[in-house]
């Protein structure tokens, strides 16, 4: 199905812009920000600044920046935690490009923590053998990140945002080349399609497609599910990592409060119901170990002590440390009852970041002319099998620069568009009215999800699931909704389809990719 939507969709306005960027997050603002102020952006968000997984990123940035470090050293880190499917050209962009990335923030007044010194305040994280990690607000890294790039942003004049804005599709011309965007203004209530040449889709994670995740409800793989209509590659889409430490919470759906992984940076063990460190015999980085194998060993754990979580402790850390340090952590926690510099941490793994997503080069490119990625949706190859814990902020930063970079090159070379715009509506077919049931569709596939498409997967478990989900789709293709409900379910079924049939592909086991059988 080309589209999501058919020809009797009312389309009010017609917009133009010359680049459109889908995302608010690090990725879409960053980018946004580095397009030549001679031309005009357009930045949609779903709903706004602060609903987005960057928003709600603790941990860091990280790049070699201390006296110690080397970005080759970051590199090496990379590679391994990517269990030989990264590709180290891209990583070699991303550790050498890095370090300028961090730089630049500071000069945008990114208000990271600072030490005793005067200097930037770096931890360590899980897979990294050296500390390179930044942070900002003790653990609010994407926040104070995301609010002072927004500042920046809406400061020009060459940028205007859209907040509330729902991206639908794609859309392309006779040479498949992209000319513009469908959308839904939510306060409007009504369609639009914005003319462009160049379309960046920074819409972050997948988090919707399974049960539990760390992301925000607005994570339902928009951007993947209509670049893939309109013809770009997804590859990796197997590798879903699990953070191994979200907070538990017994009986909970929807998004899980996330335990930063630097709170074992800074001293946590991980811990069973008898109090045992588990990890201190299975890694030689123990409870810093990449987060695939400490996922499957907290997986492991539970099954072998007939539990549903294990502990991370941080007790011996004083409460005074622990509030600086953690605030957004200490806070959640004491409101639950926990006391960090006391209390055990329940924890258990939960759908976190997606690995894979729609393949791009080292500039951000799909296969699709005019149409970029940045971010989370991207599949740039910088994380291989496993990411390493910190780089995905890294990475928002230098591909989202290098696709601004391309995106303006493009333009001043050739300002005027020679091939026309089509009458985009009649591009749409007509398809019978869905009165599908929405949310059981959506409840249904996240079950299947988090039942078979998780930390650990069987051949047997992924057959029937993709049935189940083809099924599916091919209910929802059947007929069309104009709904926003409609749309994100065919948006989480398209992208989980794309997952399971990957993982079916993929026999061998290999970093975030775990099969029994």
């Amino acid at each position: 199905m080309r589209y999501a939507l058919d020809q009797s969709v009312p389309i009010r306005s017609y917009l133009s812009f010359d680049v459109v960027v889908v995302g608010s997050g690090l990725a879409g603002l960053y980018t946004a920000l580095h397009i030549d102020e001679a031309y005009t952006c357009c930045v949609l968000t779903k709903e706004g600044v602060d609903l987005s997984s960057s928003w709600l990123a603790q941990g860091g940035i990280a790049a070699a920046i201390s006296g110690d470090d080397t970005p080759l050293l970051h590199l090496e880190d990379t590679l391994i935690a990517g269990a030989g499917l990264c590709d180290a050209v891209a990583v070699k962009v991303l550790v050498d490009e890095g370090p300028a990335e961090i730089k630049n923030l500071v000069s945008m007044n990114v208000p990271f923590d600072l030490n005793e010194f005067g200097d930037l305040e770096i931890t360590r994280e899980g897979g990294h053998r050296k500390r390179r990690i930044v942070h900002a607000g003790g653990d609010a890294t994407g926040r104070e990140t995301v609010k002072a790039l927004a500042y920046l942003t809406a400061s020009g004049s060459s940028v205007t945002f859209m907040g509330r804005t729902f991206f639908l599709d794609v859309l392309t011309d006779q040479d498949d080349c992209v000319c513009g965007a469908l959308i839904y203004d939510e306060d409007e209530g009504c369609f639009n399609i914005i003319r462009t040449r160049y379309v960046v889709i920074a819409t972050g994670g997948i988090g919707q497609v399974y049960k539990t995740s760390t992301n925000p409800e607005v994570s339902t793989g928009d951007g993947l599910a209509a670049a893939a209509r309109a013809g770009a590659k997804l590859k990796h889409m197997e590798f879903i990592q699990f953070h191994p430490t979200g907070l538990w919470d017994p009986g909970q759906t929807g998004r899980a409060f996330l335990i930063s992984e630097a709170v074992r940076g800074e001293g946590g063990i991980l811990r069973n119901r008898k109090g045992e460190a588990f990890m201190a015999h299975l890694h030689p980085l123990r409870d810093l170990a990449p987060r695939d194998i400490v996922a499957r060993a907290i997986i492991r754990e539970m099954e072998k002590t007939g539990t549903d979580h294990v502990f991370l402790d941080i007790t011996e850390k004083s409460d005074q440390y622990l509030s600086m340090r953690f605030p957004t952590i200490y806070r959640e926690c004491m409101e639950r009852g926990i006391i960090l510099s006391k209390d055990y941490i329940p924890v258990c793994p939960v759908q976190h970041y997606l690995i894979g997503g729609i393949e791009t080069n080292l500039y951000a490119e799909t296969c699709v002319p005019g149409l970029y990625v940045c971010g989370e949706a991207a599949s740039t190859g910088v994380h291989g099998a496993n990411r390493l814990a910190s780089n995905s902020m890294l990475e928002c930063l230098v591909f989202g620069r290098r696709a601004a970079q391309r995106i303006s090159e493009a333009l001043r070379a050739n300002p005027n568009p020679s091939h026309p715009h089509p009458n985009l509506p009649a591009a749409f077919p007509e398809r019978a009215h869905s009165r599908t049931d929405c949310s059981a569709l959506r409840l249904r596939i996240q079950s299947l999800m988090n039942e078979y498409g998780g930390v650990v997967r069987t051949e047997a478990g992924l057959r029937y699931a993709l049935d189940e989900i083809t099924s599916i789709l091919d209910k929802l293709t059947s007929g069309s909704s104009d709904t926003r409900a409609y749309i994100e379910v065919l948006n989480i079924a398209t992208v989980a389809q794309a997952i399971l049939e990957a993982a079916l592909a993929r026999e061998e086991s290999v970093g975030a990719h775990w099969r029994e059988s």
